[in-house]
């Protein structure tokens, strides 16, 4: 698919380590190669499911680097470059550009809560550095703060290189408003895989999706079929998915997904601190959820 455009299933990819905390590219570069095999409409690497709170400026670079080298122009490129300090915003976003991102993904300023003005002012700098095409991330569960549909649309109508936003608010109704009051250059993604059925029937353009990373090929049938207008061929796909969407958030993501991949036999469960492994009981619904989903035996 074209670069410039976002549409469809969108994995916000892990970032594998090893056991000391140390990047195993190795193992990174395999991951994306598979979830690019399965179908998959674009990559995310450096978003929250990468641990992005916990990567360096260098490590971030080599990691959308290697997205790039590997994807090709197969699929748009859309990097994390996000954190609570403009000025180190831009930075980022000047070197996820230099690595070869087509897109930045932008998360709202978590701790500082800024105004509607200082939304647009962070949004317009990081803009005016790195001339790229910007997904707005909107995560109160990460940030602390709520974006409203009505605060988006300013955002997105004074910035215009904000043309995607990421609604991950886990809010079906304010979804919905979004969709409704969007403007035209703006495409919504579901950030929140249970709502990616009803986000999707309603309109929204993809999802940029955690399970993406354990059943990327499932996820791309349940878009092909929301496509092509088999409402009820998605909601069978959907229903067999649910226990691991919901599985994947039964401690903070990434845990969850990382020990899926592992129990997979696909990536090392490894997190940094303060992350920790996953405790006996989350891992127990974890491996049932992934036996319903059909990848493990």
């Amino acid at each position: 698919m074209p670069t410039d455009a976002l549409r469809g299933i969108i994995p916000a990819l892990v970032t594998p380590m090893s056991a000391d905390g140390a990047l195993d590219m190795d193992a990174f570069s395999a991951h994306v190669e598979w979830t690019l095999a399965e179908g998959v409409h674009g990559l995310v690497p450096c978003g929250s499911t990468g641990e992005s709170a916990t990567l360096d400026a260098d490590e971030q670079h080599r990691l959308i680097a290697r997205t790039v080298e590997i994807a090709e122009g197969r699929v748009p490129i859309i990097a994390g470059a996000g954190g609570n300090d403009t000025r180190q915003v831009c930075r980022l976003a000047q070197a996820a550009a230099e690595a070869g991102a087509d897109w930045l993904l932008v998360v709202t300023p978590p701790y500082n809560k800024p105004s509607p003005d200082g939304l647009i002012a962070h949004y317009r700098a990081v803009a005016e550095a790195a001339d790229r095409p910007i997904v707005l991330y909107n995560v109160p569960g990460r940030t602390g703060q709520n974006v409203p549909p009505d605060v988006i649309v300013r955002v997105a109508n004074a910035v215009p290189l904000v043309r995607a936003v990421k609604e991950s608010a886990g809010q079906i109704d304010q979804l919905l408003t979004l969709l409704a009051q969007r403007p035209a250059h703006v495409t919504v993604l579901s950030g929140d895989d249970e709502l990616a059925l009803p986000a999707l029937a309603a309109g929204a353009e993809g999802v940029i999706s955690v399970a993406a990373n354990e059943v990327p090929s499932a996820l791309v049938s349940l878009f092909d079929q929301i496509s092509d207008g088999h409402l009820a061929e998605a909601r069978d796909i959907f229903m067999r998915l649910l226990p691991l969407l919901r599985a994947n958030f039964v401690e903070s993501n990434p845990v969850p997904v990382k020990t899926a991949l592992e129990l997979m036999g696909r990536a090392p469960a490894h997190v940094r601190l303060p992350l920790v492994a996953l405790r006996d009981e989350s891992r127990a619904r974890l491996v049932d959820a992934l036996k319903l989903a059909g990848v493990l035996a």
